[in-house]
């Protein structure tokens, strides 16, 4: 149903514009005041101590520079199906592998793919996402500039029919629609995204859990981008983490939440607009923090203790396949040409030592060819695969 009308608490105005208004958020923070609840703090207490307890891990961790990766890939995954991307760790570290493998240049070439463009989309979300730290860590602070050159690099390669403009690293030029709901027009952007960023950059008014919350919402209704709105958003809401200090690392995944709850995540949203139901998308929002500071840690801990029982058991040995079985926490997809490159051996001492780490549980094949085969370390995916335990 198209949106016509608004009760007069609504946290915004519906606007005349041709046969559907649109919808102009008031600006932050709310006018009327929280409501919530003891138990909502409990929440928030809750994240905040999980949130500490994986930055406390991540700092004093050594812990394999290819899981801080895989953990990254995991929210950039997570963030780009939402979108509509179909991919999984297979796809994405085979499309790296290929690319190292010289070996297989004469066979498909990893490119024109469905499968590619959703690769080229995620590994652009990764981009965006250490682009963003390393932005914040240089003291750049969160800008609209900021977020421009974070748009470009999430739409950049990205083909024609992928995208839903033209208009990359700057706002919008055209009205876009989320269903029936009308977001602000080109014409509103600017002043609503400057009246955003000023709250963002003074602090805010509530817990910074909390402004985060009203931030993320803030974003989505504005809608201030051609395309990509989503993603932005949602890495926003890493950096906005990060810049907090709440994150050592920008390892959480949010996504994965709202991809599992993705009805509740556009319900809530919606019920704030029309009748200015904050206390319910807040809660909602920490939730998915507290949930998945929990999950991430407890992933971490799961690949650091495999990493340590790999190390007590072959990092003292010399053999090809000892060294292979300690090197997949540096490369864990890969094929024969790639071992033979990471060990320094021939052809047949690399084949040797895959078919000894086979034969114990440490490799699988992927493909299920006879030439070309490619290989992953089955123990690392499957900590990294597995659904949530916490909810």
């Amino acid at each position: 149903m198209v949106l016509r009308e608004l009760p007069n608490d609504a946290p915004g105005r519906l606007v005349p514009y041709g046969q559907r208004p649109y919808y102009s958020p008031d600006p932050l923070p709310p006018d009327a005041e929280l409501g919530l609840e003891e138990e909502f703090y409990e929440t928030v207490a809750e994240a905040t101590f999980w949130l500490g307890k994986l930055s406390g891990f991540n700092l004093t961790t050594d812990f394999a520079p290819v899981l801080y990766t895989s953990l990254l890939r995991k929210e950039a995954m997570e963030s780009s199906e939402i979108e509509g991307a179909n991919i999984d760790f297979d796809a994405l570290y085979s499309f790296e592998t290929r690319a190292l493998d010289t070996a297989t240049s004469a066979g498909e070439p990893a490119t024109a793919t469905d499968e590619t463009k959703d690769v080229k989309e995620v590994l652009n979300y990764e981009r965006a996402l250490e682009d963003g730290i390393d932005a914040l860590d240089a003291g750049d602070g969160i800008s609209i500039e900021l977020l421009h050159t974070l748009h470009e690099t999430l739409l950049s390669g990205v083909p024609d029919e992928r995208r839903e403009t033209d208009t990359i690293g700057s706002f919008k030029t055209v009205p876009n629609h989320l269903g029936e709901f009308v977001p602000p027009v080109p014409g509103d952007v600017d002043g609503l995204m400057d009246a955003l960023l000023t709250y963002i950059q003074t602090g805010g008014s509530h817990h910074p859990l909390v402004d985060i919350a009203l931030t993320h919402y803030q974003f989505e209704t504005i809608h201030p981008y051609g395309d990509g709105n989503g993603r932005l958003g949602r890495l926003l809401v890493t950096l906005q983490l990060y810049d907090q200090g709440y994150l050592e690392q920008p390892t959480l995944s949010l996504s994965k939440y709202f991809n599992r709850y993705k009805e509740t995540y556009v319900d809530r949203m919606d019920a704030v607009r029309k009748y200015g139901e904050w206390d319910a998308w807040i809660d909602f929002f920490v939730a998915g923090i507290r949930h998945q500071a929990e999950e991430t840690l407890l992933r971490s801990r799961e690949l650091y203790e495999l990493q340590r029982e790999y190390e007590a058991e072959y990092g003292h040995g010399t053999a090809a396949y000892a060294r292979l079985a300690c090197t997949l926490f540096e490369q864990p997809y890969l094929t024969a040409a790639v071992v033979e490159e990471l060990l320094e051996v021939t052809g047949p001492t690399a084949y040797r030592a895959i078919d000894r780490l086979e034969a114990a549980g440490l490799l699988e094949e992927t493909t299920g060819k006879e030439r070309n085969r490619e290989y992953r370390a089955r123990e690392i995916f499957e900590i990294l695969e597995r659904p949530p335990r916490t909810y």
